[in-house]
């Protein structure tokens, strides 16, 4: 079959499809704000994040908001379906891209004359909202910089705009938490049951959810169809061994339906168990490789270039590193159980970074002659060396164009290098970094 006719399956057909076919040739992850009628009274919207939402004979229940951008299309999707009220909406944690369309749902509950649904998590989202109203700043460089966001509002800075509008990571309309929970708790509503299950694995804040009736699980972000995202380099502590205790906990449930906030959903129980428990063994091993290393004395340096995931497994379609990546949850594995240093004497306190980079510079005879050594080892493919060199130049003649010309040159070729779109996200705004020494004015060209 091809493509374009796996495009047209509906999700459960199309996930059925490349699950049993291995298939990893066509995107698992749509976002097309579409509602599908997966069976009677429950339905998903694909969007970014999804949106589960069942009808329960005294409203409906939404799992999930989706995020600040496509809100508003997934609450039309839903009004598609059903013009019942939304009696409550489940956070399956705080990432903005499952809450933060929640204002558009209450916004739309209040045109409708409904009252606002009661909203529940887990205790810890309303923390999670605190941070990020705290560090507001420093998550929106970290979204510009890992999806590519923000620079309209970069170009208005930079041209003194003094009307710029203030962003918000946390849309200023999230609907707060209203009901919250520590370790599990159950909601009925109408005639249905939705158990609630507290778990640490992307977030310290996960809920994930059992329907008894229907034999459905409600993963939020537990299963994403990409590597777990449980390494993320700009974002807090990940939880993989956790992630996957989890998974098995599903497992032992028996679903037949799995209804993840990312991804396609899945149908029949035998396929959902060999999915979790493969996921799951891919963590556990991982984690049991990293720690056993460590506790062997060996440094981080040593654990990021062994530990790695088979690369028959990172081919399964539900398993691909296209987002975050196994090297990536190896270092979040050392954080959490070996703090921040790596073993290295030199890096516990380090000399600030310019200082070292001019030192370096003058031994091998000028910044000049490291950019020129780190273009040959780019021109041989060497593109981890030739960063370390690129670097070191541009930090210590931060002015030169042509250092910055070769340092935007080696890491586009590192950025077309890469799956993950994390490392790409880095390695981009490097270029970005360039093209501002390069040419100053073209930040505001950008909009």
């Amino acid at each position: 079959m091809s493509n374009s006719s796996l495009d047209d399956l509906g999700p459960l057909e199309l996930s059925t499809r490349l699950i049993d076919e291995s298939r990893s040739d066509v995107r698992p992850n749509r976002v097309t704000n579409e509602l599908s009628e997966l069976d009677d009274d429950l339905a998903i919207v694909e969007s970014f994040s999804h949106s589960v939402v069942f009808r329960t004979g005294d409203g409906l229940v939404a799992f999930d908001s989706s995020g600040p951008q496509t809100g508003a299309a997934v609450v039309g999707a839903i009004r598609s379906w059903s013009e019942e009220r939304v009696d409550t909406l489940v956070y399956t944690h705080g990432h903005v891209d499952h809450v933060g369309g929640s204002g558009p749902l209450l916004a739309d509950a209040e045109a409708r004359g409904h009252y606002k649904p009661r909203v529940v998590s887990h205790e810890a989202v309303k923390e999670r909202f605190d941070r990020y109203r705290y560090t507001n700043g420093f998550n929106l460089n970290i979204n510009d910089r890992q999806f590519g966001h923000g620079r309209v509002q970069k170009a208005l800075q930079f041209a003194g705009e003094v009307d710029a509008p203030e962003r918000h990571f946390l849309p200023a309309d999230v609907a707060e938490p209203t009901e919250t929970y520590q370790t599990a708790t159950s909601l009925t509503v109408g005639d249905t049951e939705f158990q609630l299950h507290h778990a640490r694995g992307e977030t310290d804040d996960h809920t994930w959810a059992w329907i008894p009736e229907r034999k459905a699980i409600c993963s939020g972000d537990l299963m994403v169809w990409v590597f777990p995202n449980a390494g993320n380099p700009q974002k807090v502590q990940r939880y993989p061994g956790e992630w996957a205790a989890s998974l098995r906990d599903m497992v032992e449930l028996e679903p037949e339906l799995l209804l993840p906030a990312h991804g396609l959903p899945i149908a029949g129980k035998h396929r959902i168990a060999e999915v979790l428990t493969t996921i799951a063994s891919t963590l556990e091993e991982l984690v049991t490789t990293v720690v056993d290393m460590m506790n062997a004395g060996a440094s981080l340096n040593d654990i990021v270039h062994t530990a790695k995931v088979p690369d028959e497994v990172l081919a399964l379609p539900y398993l691909r590193p296209t987002y975050d990546e196994p090297e990536f949850v190896v270092r979040n594995i050392w954080r959490l159980y070996g703090g921040w240093w790596g073993g290295d004497p030199a890096e516990l306190k380090p000399a600030p970074a310019d200082e070292l980079a001019a030192e370096w510079s003058q031994l091998a005879g000028g910044a000049d002659k490291l950019a020129a050594r780190a273009q040959e080892l780019a021109a041989q493919g060497e593109l981890r060396l030739a960063c370390h060199l690129i670097e070191t130049a541009a930090v210590a003649e931060p002015e030169s164009q042509m250092i910055h010309e070769l340092r935007r040159e080696i890491y586009g070729l590192r950025r077309s290098a890469e799956a993950s779109l994390m490392a790409r996200g880095v390695f981009a705004g490097a270029i970005k970094e360039s093209d501002a020494v390069l040419d100053p004015s073209a930040e505001t060209s950008d909009g």
